[in-house]
């Protein structure tokens, strides 16, 4: 299990509706949280699958997401 940190274009709980669906038909995926205070909206997700997964996730639904760093 990893944690991985990604900039969105998710804008507001609307936005997070429509994503949720996306995010928790994905097996890999076992914890997933925005934080919609952070300018650049972090997603953060706790999964066993790849950061290309949660993107392409992401991509469907209609928004935008580019790791950053994990550090």
């Amino acid at each position: 299990m990893k944690t991985l940190k990604f900039k969105t274009t998710i804008k507001c709980n609307g936005c997070v509706s429509t994503v949720s669906p996306f995010l928790e038909e994905s097996n890999n995926v076992t914890h997933w949280y925005v934080d919609l205070e952070s300018p650049d909206r972090i997603l953060t997700v706790e999964t066993d699958g790849e950061a290309k997964e949660i993107i392409g996730l992401l991509q469907k639904a209609g928004y935008k997401a580019e790791v950053v760093d994990n550090d």
